[in-house]
Formats: structure tokens, sequence, C-alpha cells
């Protein structure tokens, strides 16, 4: 049998796997000298036991957990069950990634009426023994019993409502036994029994249980979000309570040692004096900021700051701390790498490069490529901002700007979202069964919480606009409305959120773009010294093309010509070309076409410059050009003098029962070669227009798609060459150009070698490589997608990050045939799969030239690209 429990001490930081976060942060912090009250852990390897057999907990483990209990009684001093000296336990979980709120946790366990009334006379505090029964009755049932925390909050608020009473604090010891006893009378009315009352009991099924919580619905949802395995399990944490809820010099608290979400050097947090740790982050009282704890326990507060540049300077990270003072002594509870915004990331490893505690290489390692994204999102344009109607202002959570409707539940956010409605989530306060909605949503309103309440923290990690803690808001759920300052807002009325200083105005606000910072731009220097891989753009249009420089662009990989066909000048004569019936009218309507590509092309060129420019010739089928609605075929039959039933008959003609595969691409070249024609001549045209006008000389690279066989290529470069020579001839100038393919199709790939001879370039179109290797439709294989990935068939969307094990095989394949015929083969990648940092390493391991995005991802490949080439320069 393994190991399956380590008390504190004998583990350490670099055991996360085994630990998970939280124990390791533990065990690091007991190693270093911290005061950390008594208490081991359940290893991860554990809870992976236990979902193979439920049985293991009940057998190997149980034995385990009763001895190391033993062991934790004569650390403390204290007894499980006994109520002379009880000792009580929380049991919290801890998985190798930080999951805040997604999994359960039970405080004060060990509780029962006899534990309680000795824990009454010991402390000599009979209000604060039963406060602490009270809520672990209420986590226990939550967690354990599967009784639902709502339905105790409302007796609970009931109650209050009864005493005439605002604050928890105000209740008496003898109102808290009359609230236990309500709360008996649920738990036997759900179950059909009495409240469990031995400790050993209890232990075993929140052990049992928070091993479970690892697969409940939002936990699964939060690792399927943040790409976290799910095999991986969660440790649970065993530990001597101590408690801040035992007068006036005893409190719980939260902080951060740079501010969360601007990255600023400040100590920030906040406290409860005479609470427990989850009255903070529940919202369910104000908390106070933590600069205050400075006066009212002065010398903890030193201490406490001590103790967090100590941790910040041990993990050369910012920390997120959670803490419990007991009777004016201080206690460290858990310390991890604070979540942040991606603004906070940044600034915060620049910082840390200037202040000597990591290096550029670790800076860009840190940096979670994808939330880069965030960055983009706009914010609200000042004058507009002046004419807002300001219905209350809470505490900035998460900064950002959100306009949506308001929506009180997170079922009606997603309901919301799947019509294409933004919908904001309105809540007294978020919960972790809120998740999905959170999710959906474009952003989060609760009238309770702080900085560290659950909402604050999931809405950061996720990059959501939220405001929090709005005190003036009331909430009514029931009604679908909230009122504030006597204005009332209803289910579907539009609110906007201003997360960067916690302002909530009434109605819809224009946005504009947010500015990237110094940060941004000196992490980019860094990434862009760093990475191998050359990073360029998918682009159409000059528009598109122009805000891929601004980010860094170094060409483009991708301009789909079949794009510029779709303008509303041009449609009709490409609809005229295709329904030619003869190859003269079809090269007048082409001829009619060329200066509308040229022009296209020209506009494009002259943004670009110097950089390279891969024109992909025309792609789709050509139906998908032609009209569907009777009254355009009507329009169209006119002018081409037809009846409109011989246009429809045409029309009905040309639809293909699976286009993918069909008459497109370079096929649709091979048998009408006057396409390629006219569009190789528009290039050389703009081309040669550009260098004459401005002195630079473009460089063109055109790319022939869906090249499966040797002389298709061959074919078309022919094409494309005596046009060239055509044109030059006739305009007096020459330039260089480059044409090569699209590796889309398997067979290309497997015959990479023969079509290298006629390619200067290869670039993976791994969309449709993608499609035709698994058989996977694009557009309906999301039927089946999420159920694959939930039986674990695959991790990821293959449409999302490249299937390395198959389609990646070919992609090695083409690369290493490609290069053994041409050793200076230039090679990319342009399908979506570009702007994907896990697609992005792949591509460097491979050795290719560049990789080509959407503009707006741009900076996340600059910086994905440098992580690569850094974490394969490593050995990572």
């Amino acid at each position: 049998m393994g190991k399956w429990i380590y008390f504190f001490e004998e583990g350490n930081g670099d055991m996360k796997a085994l630990l998970g976060g939280k124990g390791a942060g533990l065990a690091e912090m007991k190693r270093i000298g911290l005061p950390v009250p008594e208490g081991f852990t359940i290893t991860t390897e554990a809870c992976q036991q236990y979902i193979l057999s439920k049985t293991f907990l009940k057998e190997a483990l149980q034995t385990e957990v009763l001895s190391a209990l033993k062991l934790l009684e004569s650390k403390t001093g204290k007894q499980f069950g006994n109520p002379e000296n009880p000792l009580l336990v929380s049991v919290r979980s801890g998985a190798v990634f930080s999951m805040p709120g997604m999994m359960d946790t039970i405080l004060n366990l060990g509780l029962n009426q006899a534990t309680t009334e000795g824990l009454a006379v010991l402390t000599g505090n009979e209000r604060f023994a039963y406060d602490c029964y009270r809520r672990f009755m209420q986590m226990f049932s939550d967690v354990v019993l599967g009784i639902p925390k709502y339905q105790f909050d409302h007796v609970f608020e009931n109650f209050k409502e009864f005493k005439g009473v605002t604050l928890d604090t105000e209740l008496e010891a003898e109102d808290l036994k009359s609230i236990i006893e309500q709360y008996q009378q649920k738990i036997r009315h759900a179950t059909g029994k009495s409240f469990p009352e031995d400790p050993y009991e209890q232990l075993i099924l929140a052990i049992e249980s928070v091993f479970k919580s690892w697969n409940n619905p939002r936990a699964t949802v939060y690792r399927n979000i943040n790409d976290i395995p799910h095999n991986l399990g969660t440790a649970v944490n065993i530990q001597e309570m101590v408690f801040g809820n035992l007068g006036d010099t005893s409190g719980t608290g939260v902080a951060f040692t740079r501010n969360p979400s601007t990255g600023d050097k400040e100590f920030l947090g906040e406290f409860l004096m005479n609470a427990q740790g989850e009255d903070v982050v529940a919202g369910i009282r104000t908390p106070n900021p933590i600069k205050a704890l400075e006066n009212i326990l002065p010398e903890v507060y030193e201490q406490f700051v001590g103790i967090a540049k100590v941790l910040e300077t041990h993990y050369r990270d910012m920390q997120d701390i959670e803490f419990t003072v007991e009777k004016g002594k201080l206690f460290m509870l858990q310390t991890r790498t604070g979540k942040r915004t991606i603004q906070a990331a940044l600034g915060i490893a620049v910082d840390f490069v200037s202040e000597g505690l990591i290096t550029k290489e670790e800076a860009l390692l840190r940096i979670n490529a994808e939330q880069l994204d965030q960055l983009l999102h706009p914010c609200f344009e000042e004058e507009a901002l002046k004419e807002a109607t300001l219905i209350t202002k809470g505490l900035p959570a998460s900064p950002g700007a959100a306009t949506g409707q308001v929506f009180f539940n997170a079922a009606d956010v997603v309901r919301a979202m799947e019509k294409g409605i933004k919908a904001v989530l309105v809540r007294m306060e978020t919960s972790p069964e809120d998740i999905e909605g959170m999710v959906a949503g474009v952003g989060i309103l609760t009238a309770r919480g702080g900085m560290t309440s659950h909402a604050a923290v999931v809405a950061r990690g996720m990059g959501k606009c939220c405001v929090a803690g709005c005190g003036e808001l009331t909430v009514e759920e029931h009604l679908k409305r909230f009122i504030s300052n006597d204005v009332i807002v209803n289910e579907g009325d539009y609110i906007s959120l201003n997360g960067n200083d916690g302002s909530v105005y009434l109605g819809k606000i224009k946005t504009r773009s947010a500015v990237l910072g110094d940060a941004f731009n000196t992490l980019m220097d860094w990434a862009d010294e760093a990475r191998v891989l050359s990073i360029r753009t998918n682009a159409d249009n000059p528009r598109d093309a122009g805000v891929a420089v601004g980010f860094g662009a170094e060409g483009i990989g991708l301009c789909r010509t079949e794009h510029m066909f779709f303008e509303e000048d041009r449609i009709p004569v490409v609809r005229r070309m295709i329904l030619s019936q003869s190859v003269e009218d079809r090269a007048e309507e082409l001829s009619k076409l060329l200066p509308f590509q040229e022009n296209d092309f020209k506009a494009i060129f002259k943004i670009m410059g110097e950089r390279p420019v891969t024109i992909r010739l025309l792609d789709p089928p050509l139906h998908e050009f032609l009209p569907h609605k009777a009254e355009d075929v009507a329009v169209l039959a006119k002018e081409m003098n037809l009846e409109t039933y011989q246009l429809q008959q045409i029309v009905d003609g040309m639809q293909e029962f699976n286009p993918m595969l069909g008459h497109r691409g370079c096929r649709l070249a091979i048998t009408w070669p006057e396409i390629y024609g006219m569009q190789a001549e528009a290039i050389f045209r703009a081309a040669i227009s550009v260098l004459k006008e401005t002195g630079v000389e473009v460089k063109p690279e055109i790319m022939i798609p869906l090249v499966g066989f040797k002389e298709e290529l061959k074919q078309l470069k022919e094409l494309v060459d005596q046009t060239a020579e055509r044109i030059f001839e006739e305009l007096g100038t020459r330039l260089s150009y480059a044409v090569g393919t699209m590796i889309e199709v398997p067979r290309a790939a497997l015959i990479a070698d023969e079509i290298a001879k006629d390619a200067s370039f290869f670039s993976f179109g791994t969309n449709d490589l993608t499609q035709m290797t698994l058989g996977f439709s694009r557009d309906d294989s999301g039927k089946f997608i999420g159920a694959y990935r939930q039986m674990g068939i695959f991790e990821k969307d293959p449409f999302e990050t490249i299937d390395q094990h198959g389609v990646g095989k070919l992609m090695k394949i083409a690369v290493d045939l490609g290069r053994k015929e041409k050793p200076n083969l230039k090679m990319g990648i342009c399908g979506e799969h570009g702007g994907e940092p896990k697609s992005i390493a792949f591509c460097h391991e491979l050795g290719l030239n560049y990789v080509s995005c959407s503009p707006f991802r741009v900076p996340i490949a600059r910086l994905a690209a440098a992580q690569a080439a850094i974490q394969q320069k490593n050995n990572f």
C-alpha cells in the first residue's frame, strides 16, 4: 500500500502534484518556520484511488486516517470527540491547480451537543461555541447531506428579522441554540435522520464528500474552462481549527502581497473581526481593508506584513494569503500564487524582473498567453460615460467594461447567451453554483462581497468585468428585479458595469478599445527577443492588416480572396461569371473583376510594405456565391436575360452534396484556369503599382489551395508563371514572388516530397486537414465533441488545438519529406490553430518558420512562440 497521508512537516512546496496546492503551501510555510496550525494532507493519489474504488476509504485509507488523527491529538494536546478539551478540525480540498470555490470545505468538524457544551466551558464563551456548531451543521448538511445552503440561510435570516437585528454577531447564545434546533428539524425532515453525533463518522463522511466534489458539475466546468486535466484528483487537508470568532481580539482575512487587479506594489486585503473565513469570501458581512488591522491589532498587523514579504520573496511571486487571528495570535492558513488580472500579471512580471527577483525568461513563462486576449476588450468612451446615469457604486472587483441585459440566475444567463443575448449576472452574492452563468455572462454584479469574494476571485481569473459589494443594491430575485437609490431595474433591462472603478450605470454605454500599456510593450519586446517562430496574420482587407501590424504581425500568412468576392458591388459580377455559358463570357466578367481585385491587393500591399503577403487563390465551391432566395434569383435572371426557372435550374445543378470535398480549390482552377489567371494578374499588377508609387518592393506569395497531386500544383504554378511573365513584359518591371501550396489534404502530407519539387513554401491549413483526417465536420461535430471530452476520448476539441497524435503526425511527415527534398523550404501554419498556444508550441517543435493567426491573436502568438522557445531551450 502506498503512503496516503503526509503531516505538514513531511512535505514541501515542490510536492503540489501529490499534496495539492494548499497542502504544499502549508507544508512549505511550516518548513520555513511560519505559524501554521497542526495538520496533515491526504494525497491526490488517494482521491484517484477513491474514484476508482469507493470501498478504498472504508478499508485501507480509513485506518491510516484514524492513526494520523491520534498523532494530531498528541501534537495539539487535544482529543477528538472529548468534551473536556475537544479537537476540532477543518476539512478542506486542495487541488494541484487552484480552483477557488469549486470544491467543498467543512469547518469546525468534531462538534456535537456534548463537545459544543464542552467548548463553551473551555473558552468561557457560550455564544462562540454555539456559533461554531450552527456553522458546522450548515456546512456539513450542504456538503455531505446534500441539503442546499439556502434553506439554512432562510432560517438564519428569518430569525435575525424576528429578533430585529442586522448583524450575525448581534445574536446571543440562546438565539443560536434556537436556530440550531430549527436546523435539526430541517435535517430530520430532509433525511429522515438526526444530524450525525459521532465525530469519527463526521470525519470519514466529510473526506468522502471532498473526494466526490472533484467531479461535481461546477468543478468539471471550471476545469474545462481552464484546461485542467480531469484525472488529477484533489488532496484533502485535515487541520486543527483556530478560531477567528472568539471575540474582539480574534478575526480572519485574506490578503494579496500586490494589487491583483492593477499589479501595483501595495499590500491589499480584507478582514473581519470575530468571524470565520467563510464570512469574508461569502460576503455575508462587509469586510474591512487590511490596513485597518494596524489600528485594531498593531502587533499582529506588523507580524503579518513581515510574513507576507517573506512569502513573496520566498516564492518569487505575488501571494494570496489566508490568515486567522485567535485571541491576538496570528496563524497562517494558506499561501498560494495569487490569481490576478492580465493587466496585473504583466505589471507584476515586469516589476519582479526590475526588482531582481526573476529573469526575463521567467517573466515570459508566467504570463498565460491566452489571457492577453482580455487586454483587447473595450472600455467605455469617456464622453458617453459623462452622459450615463449612475445608479450605484461598488468595488472594482475585476476590470473592464460590460454592457448587457440583467438576469438573476445562472441558468437564465446561459439561456440568454444561447440566444445571442449579452447578459449581466446580478446576485446578492455569487456562489460556486453560479459558475456556468459567470462563464456565459459578459459581466457580474453583486450586492455583497469584497475584493476577495467568490465573485471577485473567479471573475478576475476569467477576465470578466465584475462589480461587487454594492451595499445600496437590493436584489429581489423572486421578483426578477433589483432596486438601487429608488431606481428599479427589471430582468431584461440594460445596465453597464465599469470594473475599473466599480460604477454601475443604467442602459447601454459606448465603448472604446483598451490601452495596452508600457508593461505589455515591454513583455512583447522580451518575447520577440526569445522567440524563433515568425508571427503572421490572417487578413483579407486593409483594416485587419493594419490592426495586425499594430500588434506586431510580421506578414500575412493567409489572405482569403473569396472574401473579397462577396462585396456588394462585385457579387453580381461574380455570379454572372459563374453562370456564364462560354469561356468568352466568363473571361468578360472576369475582366470586370480584375480592377476590383487589383485595388484590393494594392491596398493590402501598401499597409504591409516589405512584409511578405501570402494570398490564397479562390478556394470555396462556386455555389456559395450564388443566390438562394427566390427574389435574388429573379433579379439575377433578369440581368442575364434568362427566365427565373431557367436560372433556378442552373443554380440547383451547381449544388454539391459534400462541398468540402467537391469542386473547389485547385480542382476549380484545373477546370476553369481563367479564374486563377485573373487573380494572379491582379496580384502582379498591384505589386508593381505599389513598387512604382512607393519604391517599396512587396513580397507576394501565391498559395494554391487543396492540392493533393503533384500535377495539380505543377500545372497551376505554370499558369501563374506565364501570367507573371506576361505582366512583367507589359509593364516593363519585374519583381520576385513565390508560389506554394496549402497542405490540407492528407494525401498532400504523405507525398510532400513530390509536391515540394514545385513549391516554394508549404502552409498547413489545419482546419481542413483536421476535418479530412478525423472525418469530423467543423460545422456539425459540436453535437458530439462535448460528449467525447467528458468521456475522455480526447481532452481538447481538435478544432481548438491540433490533434498532435493524428493530424500532427501527418504534419511531421510533410515537414520531414518536404525538407528532405528542399532543405530550406519555408513552412507555416494558417489555420485557426495558429493563434492557440499549445498548437504554436507544437509548430515550434516541428521547426516551422511561422504561424499565422487572426489579428487580435497576434500578441498571444508572439508570447506563446517565445514560451515554446524558452521551454525547449530549458528542456521543460
